[in-house]
Protein backbone atom coordinates (compact mmCIF):
# COMPACT_ATOMS: atom_id res chain seq x y z
CA UNK A 1 0.00 0.00 0.00
CA UNK A 2 2.81 2.41 0.89
CA UNK A 3 4.61 1.80 -2.40
CA UNK A 4 1.28 2.60 -4.05
CA UNK A 5 1.22 5.94 -2.20
CA UNK A 6 4.72 6.70 -3.50
CA UNK A 7 3.69 5.90 -7.07
CA UNK A 8 0.58 8.08 -6.74
CA UNK A 9 2.66 10.98 -5.39
CA UNK A 10 5.14 10.57 -8.26
CA UNK A 11 2.33 10.91 -10.81
CA UNK A 12 1.11 14.03 -9.01
CA UNK A 13 4.63 15.55 -8.94
CA UNK A 14 4.90 14.97 -12.69
CA UNK A 15 1.67 16.93 -13.11
CA UNK A 16 3.10 19.72 -10.91
CA UNK A 17 6.06 20.12 -13.27
CA UNK A 18 3.67 20.62 -16.17
CA UNK A 19 1.61 23.14 -14.17
CA UNK A 20 4.74 25.08 -13.16
CA UNK A 21 5.80 25.28 -16.80
CA UNK A 22 2.33 26.46 -17.82
CA UNK A 23 2.34 29.15 -15.11
CA UNK A 24 5.74 30.49 -16.21
CA UNK A 25 4.51 30.73 -19.80
CA UNK A 26 1.41 32.60 -18.66
CA UNK A 27 3.04 35.08 -16.25
CA UNK A 28 6.83 34.99 -16.57
CA UNK A 29 9.43 34.03 -13.99
CA UNK A 30 10.27 37.07 -11.87
CA UNK A 31 10.89 36.54 -8.16
CA UNK A 32 7.85 38.61 -7.22
CA UNK A 33 5.57 36.56 -9.45
CA UNK A 34 7.06 33.32 -8.10
CA UNK A 35 6.22 34.48 -4.56
CA UNK A 36 2.64 35.16 -5.65
CA UNK A 37 2.50 31.65 -7.05
CA UNK A 38 3.97 30.20 -3.85
CA UNK A 39 1.49 32.08 -1.66
CA UNK A 40 -1.59 31.12 -3.71
CA UNK A 41 -0.57 27.49 -4.16
CA UNK A 42 0.36 27.07 -0.48
CA UNK A 43 -2.97 28.59 0.61
CA UNK A 44 -4.90 26.23 -1.68
CA UNK A 45 -2.90 23.26 -0.41
CA UNK A 46 -3.53 24.35 3.19
CA UNK A 47 -7.30 24.38 2.71
CA UNK A 48 -7.35 20.92 1.12
CA UNK A 49 -5.06 19.44 3.79
CA UNK A 50 -7.32 20.86 6.50
CA UNK A 51 -10.29 19.23 4.78
CA UNK A 52 -8.42 15.89 4.63
CA UNK A 53 -7.76 16.21 8.36
CA UNK A 54 -11.45 17.03 9.05
CA UNK A 55 -10.45 20.66 9.75
CA UNK A 56 -8.61 19.51 12.86
CA UNK A 57 -5.58 21.65 13.65
CA UNK A 58 -2.72 19.87 15.43
CA UNK A 59 0.27 21.46 17.09
CA UNK A 60 3.48 20.58 18.89
CA UNK A 61 6.62 22.69 19.23
CA UNK A 62 8.77 20.05 17.49
CA UNK A 63 6.38 19.84 14.52
CA UNK A 64 6.31 23.63 14.21
CA UNK A 65 10.12 23.79 14.15
CA UNK A 66 10.43 21.15 11.41
CA UNK A 67 7.52 22.68 9.45
CA UNK A 68 9.09 26.15 9.62
CA UNK A 69 12.45 24.78 8.47
CA UNK A 70 10.70 22.93 5.63
CA UNK A 71 8.90 26.11 4.55
CA UNK A 72 12.18 28.07 4.64
CA UNK A 73 13.88 25.36 2.58
CA UNK A 74 11.04 25.51 0.03
CA UNK A 75 11.26 29.29 -0.30
CA UNK A 76 15.06 29.11 -0.49
CA UNK A 77 14.84 26.57 -3.28
CA UNK A 78 12.36 28.76 -5.15
CA UNK A 79 14.69 31.75 -4.75
CA UNK A 80 17.70 29.78 -6.06
CA UNK A 81 15.66 28.39 -8.95
CA UNK A 82 14.39 31.77 -10.11
CA UNK A 83 17.77 33.47 -9.65
CA UNK A 84 19.28 30.66 -11.71
CA UNK A 85 16.91 31.05 -14.66
CA UNK A 86 18.82 32.45 -17.60
CA UNK A 87 22.12 32.36 -15.70
CA UNK A 88 23.17 28.76 -15.23
CA UNK A 89 23.16 25.63 -17.36
CA UNK A 90 19.50 24.58 -17.23
CA UNK A 91 20.13 20.90 -17.87
CA UNK A 92 22.64 20.87 -15.00
CA UNK A 93 20.03 22.71 -12.92
CA UNK A 94 17.66 19.77 -13.39
CA UNK A 95 20.47 17.31 -12.74
CA UNK A 96 21.55 18.87 -9.44
CA UNK A 97 17.95 19.34 -8.30
CA UNK A 98 16.94 15.73 -8.82
CA UNK A 99 20.26 14.30 -7.60
CA UNK A 100 20.00 16.35 -4.41
CA UNK A 101 16.44 15.17 -3.86
CA UNK A 102 17.61 11.57 -4.19
CA UNK A 103 21.14 11.43 -2.75
CA UNK A 104 20.81 13.41 0.51
CA UNK A 105 17.85 11.39 1.92
CA UNK A 106 19.53 8.19 0.65
CA UNK A 107 22.77 8.93 2.53
CA UNK A 108 20.83 10.15 5.59
CA UNK A 109 18.89 6.88 5.80
CA UNK A 110 22.03 4.73 5.50
CA UNK A 111 24.32 6.75 7.80
CA UNK A 112 22.00 8.07 10.51
CA UNK A 113 19.07 5.63 10.57
CA UNK A 114 20.84 2.30 10.05
CA UNK A 115 18.98 1.49 6.84
CA UNK A 116 20.62 -1.46 5.07
CA UNK A 117 22.90 -0.81 2.10
CA UNK A 118 21.73 -3.47 -0.37
CA UNK A 119 22.77 -4.44 -3.89
CA UNK A 120 19.33 -3.44 -5.15
CA UNK A 121 19.66 0.07 -3.71
CA UNK A 122 23.15 0.54 -5.19
CA UNK A 123 22.02 -0.65 -8.62
CA UNK A 124 18.99 1.64 -8.48
CA UNK A 125 21.09 4.66 -7.46
CA UNK A 126 23.65 4.04 -10.21
CA UNK A 127 21.07 3.57 -12.97
CA UNK A 128 19.09 6.69 -12.03
CA UNK A 129 22.28 8.76 -11.69
CA UNK A 130 23.40 7.70 -15.18
CA UNK A 131 19.89 8.44 -16.48
CA UNK A 132 20.10 11.96 -15.04
CA UNK A 133 23.58 12.50 -16.51
CA UNK A 134 22.23 11.66 -19.97
CA UNK A 135 19.95 14.72 -19.77
CA UNK A 136 22.91 17.14 -19.63
CA UNK A 137 23.59 19.09 -22.84
CA UNK A 138 27.33 19.57 -23.41
CA UNK A 139 26.79 22.67 -25.54
CA UNK A 140 25.34 24.72 -22.70
CA UNK A 141 27.49 27.17 -20.74
CA UNK A 142 28.23 26.33 -17.17
CA UNK A 143 28.40 29.07 -14.57
CA UNK A 144 26.77 30.00 -11.29
CA UNK A 145 28.28 27.27 -9.10
CA UNK A 146 26.66 28.75 -5.99
CA UNK A 147 23.23 28.07 -7.51
CA UNK A 148 24.14 24.44 -8.25
CA UNK A 149 25.06 23.97 -4.61
CA UNK A 150 21.92 25.73 -3.36
CA UNK A 151 19.60 23.75 -5.64
CA UNK A 152 21.27 20.42 -4.75
CA UNK A 153 21.26 20.97 -0.98
CA UNK A 154 17.86 22.65 -0.62
CA UNK A 155 15.95 20.12 -2.73
CA UNK A 156 17.60 17.30 -0.80
CA UNK A 157 16.85 18.93 2.56
CA UNK A 158 13.12 18.62 1.94
CA UNK A 159 13.39 14.84 2.13
CA UNK A 160 15.90 15.01 4.99
CA UNK A 161 13.50 17.06 7.14
CA UNK A 162 10.60 14.71 6.39
CA UNK A 163 12.72 11.76 7.51
CA UNK A 164 13.70 13.58 10.73
CA UNK A 165 10.03 14.24 11.45
CA UNK A 166 8.78 10.71 10.82
CA UNK A 167 11.63 9.04 12.73
CA UNK A 168 11.79 11.32 15.76
CA UNK A 169 10.59 10.22 19.20
CA UNK A 170 9.69 13.81 20.11
CA UNK A 171 6.06 14.69 20.69
CA UNK A 172 4.66 15.40 17.24
CA UNK A 173 1.48 15.67 15.20
CA UNK A 174 0.19 13.26 12.58
CA UNK A 175 1.54 13.40 9.02
CA UNK A 176 -1.49 15.54 8.10
CA UNK A 177 -0.81 17.92 10.99
CA UNK A 178 2.81 18.31 9.87
CA UNK A 179 1.78 18.96 6.26
CA UNK A 180 -0.79 21.55 7.41
CA UNK A 181 1.75 23.41 9.55
CA UNK A 182 4.28 23.38 6.68
CA UNK A 183 1.71 24.86 4.28
CA UNK A 184 0.69 27.44 6.90
CA UNK A 185 4.33 28.50 7.41
CA UNK A 186 4.80 28.75 3.64
CA UNK A 187 1.75 31.01 3.31
CA UNK A 188 2.96 33.23 6.15
CA UNK A 189 6.53 33.51 4.86
CA UNK A 190 5.68 34.07 1.19
CA UNK A 191 2.92 36.51 2.18
CA UNK A 192 5.32 38.51 4.37
CA UNK A 193 7.93 38.65 1.59
CA UNK A 194 5.28 39.73 -0.91
CA UNK A 195 4.19 42.53 1.40
CA UNK A 196 7.81 43.64 1.73
CA UNK A 197 8.26 43.66 -2.07
CA UNK A 198 5.04 45.58 -2.57
CA UNK A 199 6.09 48.23 -0.05
CA UNK A 200 9.49 48.71 -1.69
CA UNK A 201 8.88 48.15 -5.40
CA UNK A 202 5.16 48.51 -6.06
CA UNK A 203 2.58 45.91 -6.96
CA UNK A 204 3.22 42.90 -9.13
CA UNK A 205 0.94 42.29 -12.13
CA UNK A 206 -2.51 41.21 -10.97
CA UNK A 207 -3.34 37.54 -11.27
CA UNK A 208 -6.06 36.59 -13.73
CA UNK A 209 -8.62 33.91 -12.95
CA UNK A 210 -6.77 31.45 -15.21
CA UNK A 211 -3.45 32.18 -13.45
CA UNK A 212 -5.05 31.68 -10.06
CA UNK A 213 -6.61 28.40 -11.23
CA UNK A 214 -3.23 27.01 -12.27
CA UNK A 215 -1.71 28.09 -8.93
CA UNK A 216 -4.54 26.54 -6.94
CA UNK A 217 -4.37 23.24 -8.85
CA UNK A 218 -0.59 23.09 -8.45
CA UNK A 219 -0.81 23.82 -4.73
CA UNK A 220 -3.39 21.12 -4.10
CA UNK A 221 -1.48 18.55 -6.15
CA UNK A 222 1.92 19.36 -4.66
CA UNK A 223 0.82 19.48 -1.01
CA UNK A 224 -1.20 16.26 -1.23
CA UNK A 225 1.71 14.50 -2.99
CA UNK A 226 4.13 15.57 -0.24
CA UNK A 227 1.59 14.49 2.40
CA UNK A 228 1.46 11.00 0.85
CA UNK A 229 5.26 10.79 0.91
CA UNK A 230 5.36 11.68 4.61
CA UNK A 231 2.87 8.87 5.32
CA UNK A 232 4.89 6.37 3.28
CA UNK A 233 8.19 7.46 4.83
CA UNK A 234 7.10 6.09 8.21
CA UNK A 235 6.99 2.61 6.62
CA UNK A 236 9.47 2.69 3.70
CA UNK A 237 13.23 3.37 3.93
CA UNK A 238 14.29 6.83 2.73
CA UNK A 239 17.03 5.08 0.76
CA UNK A 240 14.28 3.30 -1.20
CA UNK A 241 11.61 5.99 -1.37
CA UNK A 242 13.58 8.91 -2.80
CA UNK A 243 15.31 7.03 -5.65
CA UNK A 244 11.80 5.81 -6.54
CA UNK A 245 10.51 9.40 -6.51
CA UNK A 246 13.37 10.73 -8.64
CA UNK A 247 13.19 7.94 -11.22
CA UNK A 248 9.40 8.02 -11.26
CA UNK A 249 9.17 11.77 -11.81
CA UNK A 250 11.61 11.45 -14.74
CA UNK A 251 9.36 8.83 -16.32
CA UNK A 252 6.09 10.74 -15.75
CA UNK A 253 7.54 14.06 -16.96
CA UNK A 254 8.82 12.44 -20.16
CA UNK A 255 5.48 10.75 -20.82
CA UNK A 256 3.74 14.13 -20.42
CA UNK A 257 6.12 15.60 -23.03
CA UNK A 258 4.68 13.21 -25.64
CA UNK A 259 1.43 15.20 -25.45
CA UNK A 260 3.14 18.59 -25.90
CA UNK A 261 4.99 20.36 -28.71
CA UNK A 262 8.47 19.43 -27.51
CA UNK A 263 8.68 15.67 -27.98
CA UNK A 264 11.35 13.84 -25.93
CA UNK A 265 14.61 13.05 -27.75
CA UNK A 266 16.08 9.58 -28.15
CA UNK A 267 18.56 10.34 -25.36
CA UNK A 268 15.72 11.39 -23.04
CA UNK A 269 13.81 8.20 -23.83
CA UNK A 270 16.98 6.18 -23.08
CA UNK A 271 17.35 8.00 -19.75
CA UNK A 272 13.76 7.10 -18.84
CA UNK A 273 14.39 3.43 -19.70
CA UNK A 274 17.47 3.44 -17.43
CA UNK A 275 15.47 5.10 -14.64
CA UNK A 276 12.76 2.44 -14.99
CA UNK A 277 15.34 -0.37 -14.86
CA UNK A 278 16.85 1.21 -11.74
CA UNK A 279 13.45 1.34 -10.03
CA UNK A 280 12.71 -2.23 -11.11
CA UNK A 281 15.94 -3.35 -9.44
CA UNK A 282 14.49 -2.40 -6.04
CA UNK A 283 11.81 -5.08 -6.44
CA UNK A 284 13.61 -7.71 -8.55
CA UNK A 285 17.03 -7.99 -6.91
CA UNK A 286 16.61 -9.87 -3.62
CA UNK A 287 19.83 -8.52 -2.01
Amino acid sequence: MYYGLIILSVIMFGGCFALNDLYRKMRGSSLKISLQFSCVSSLAGLVVLLAINNFKFEFTVFTLIIALLSALVGLGFTFCAFKALGIINLSLYSLFSMLGGMVLPFVQGIVFYSEKMTVAKIVCLVFISVALLLTVEKSEKTKGTIYYIGIFVLNGMSGVLSKIFTSSDCEKTSAAGYSILTALCSVALSGALLLLFFMKNGNAPKMKLSDTGVGVLNGITNRVANFLLVIALAHVDASVQYPMVTGGVMIVSTLICFFGKNKPSKKEILSVILAFVGMLALFVIPL
